[in-house]
């Protein structure tokens, strides 16, 4: 069995080369890079504790420091680097001596693995935001989130769109992708930033993370329409369709399925003796549905975190709450270390003459995303009481997902190259900014002095 699962693994086509030989040495480079992962993070995220920073800022800082703009000890195969730029790939060849391909399979190797475990991290990360969420909650203030969401999409990327074609003439296209690089908010960083600060369970908490899901789901929808546009000059409606009703169906349809089927996993996992049942059982959960949402064109953390409201409406909760925070601490600080890695942040760097034209772009496009997300929060209605500027600055972040964009119109040559690195800008400064606004934000609403109503006469 071992053999088989051996010839399995290794058939795979990046580690194939790698296998026969230095096998080790793909392990080798990935427990180096976790070393260096909990590491950075441990470090940045206690110095932004002390400072009463979240830790996610710090998190992201650090990544930023062993990544590709500093240290070099957490990079991954591009154009600019390959394995002879990876202190941790030079490190492995002081003792084995590999041939330079040879190093980069093994560098290929293992820049998969570490990015594979990133993506579980931020599964295992909307599974836990998922259970800390109240599914009535979010029912309730569905109308409002979808209104943010909405809002939040179309402001940025129409302003966005429009600025750059009449203030900087850029071609309609490039234009048009580098607005819908303006729409999508990043769950992940403004979900953490909620959990540290204790808000997630409130309502301002409940509208931000069901707008940022559903901002994921236009987001996706915006990149598939703006990615058949750049490839055939046209918008294909079929996609766009299909994209609408698979994600309305599995949204609506894996949250009514799970309740019904929820009583009967409690039975399950009451009925099971072995070690880990209740969270086994749970992330087999997880993992299903967050499979079909890749299956059908989704984002696996859609199917996350519906698992998470799923099983939060158990008598299980409580329990699993506490045993998925070890498997989140060992994984979540994987994918926002990665996250802060892939980020070059040379283009910020004004004694650059190549840097100047995307530096007064990214001026204007970190305008728009952040007034274009914080309005979101003043088009809530009928809400007295409500932390508006707070819901708007929640949905500030793009993260990983604007790097998305980025990275998938320097693959196509959509973008020139200021507009790319206007955009890389853009995601760095919002995802830097929007933790500590976020916190700041609340802060000001707990320390503001509560008014007696005047007495009735």
């Amino acid at each position: 069995m071992i053999n088989s699962l051996s010839s399995l693994v290794f058939s795979h086509p990046l580690i194939a080369e790698a296998s026969a030989e230095n096998g080790s040495l793909v392990l080798a480079g990935v427990l180096l890079s976790l070393v260096v992962v909990y590491f950075a993070s441990k470090i940045g995220g206690e110095i932004c504790a002390r400072l009463d920073l979240p830790s996610v800022l710090g998190e992201l800082v650090a990544g930023v420091v062993v990544g590709v703009s500093a240290l070099h000890l957490l990079v991954f195969p591009s154009a600019d680097f390959d394995a002879s730029r990876s202190l941790i790939m030079q490190a492995l060849q002081m003792t084995a001596n590999l041939s330079p391909e040879a190093l980069n399979s093994v560098f290929e190797s293992q820049s998969e693995v570490i990015s594979v475990l990133a993506e579980i991290g931020v599964v295992i990360l909307l599974f836990e935001i998922g259970l800390e969420s109240d599914l009535k909650e979010l029912i309730r203030v569905g109308y409002q989130a979808a209104v943010v969401a909405c809002v939040g999409v179309a402001v940025p990327f129409g302003l966005g769109t429009a600025g750059l074609m009449l203030l900087f003439h850029v071609p309609a296209i490039p234009a048009i992708f580098a607005g819908a690089a303006l729409t999508a908010t990043s769950i992940g960083i403004t979900a953490r930033v909620l959990s540290e600060i204790q808000r997630i369970s409130s309502k301002e908490g409940q509208i931000i993370i069901g707008a940022a899901v559903l901002d994921d789901v236009l987001g996706i929808i915006v990149l598939a329409v703006v990615a058949g546009l750049a490839k055939t000059g046209e918008v294909q409606v079929s996609s766009v369709i299909y994209l609408i009703i698979s994600a309305a169906i599995f949204l609506i349809g894996s949250l009514w399925l799970g309740r019904l089927v929820s009583p009967f996993f409690v039975t399950l996992v009451n009925e099971l003796k072995t070690r880990g049942q209740l969270l086994v059982s749970a992330l087999i959960v997880a993992f299903i549905l967050s499979d079909i949402a890749v299956v059908i064109q989704l984002e696996a953390i859609l199917g996350a975190f519906a698992a998470g409201l799923i099983l939060a409406e158990t008598e299980k909760r409580e329990e699993l709450e506490a045993q998925i925070k070890p498997i989140a601490d060992m994984l979540v600080p994987v994918f926002f270390v990665v996250v802060g890695a892939r980020t070059d942040v040379s283009v910020l760097n004004p004694f650059d003459p190549a840097n100047h034209e995307g530096l007064i772009m990214s001026g204007f496009l970190i305008v728009v995303a952040i007034l274009g997300k914080v309005v979101t929060g003043f088009t809530v209605f009928g809400q007295p009481g409500l932390n508006r500027l707070a819901i708007g600055v929640g949905m500030i972040p793009r993260g990983e997902v604007g790097l998305v964009f980025a990275s998938f119109g320097a693959n196509t040559g959509i973008l020139s190259d200021a507009l790319q690195a206007a955009i890389i800008v853009m995601v760095i400064l919002t995802t830097f900014v929007a933790p500590p606004l976020l916190r700041l934000v609340f802060q000001r609403e707990e320390s503001a002095p509560v008014l007696s109503a005047p007495d009735d006469i």
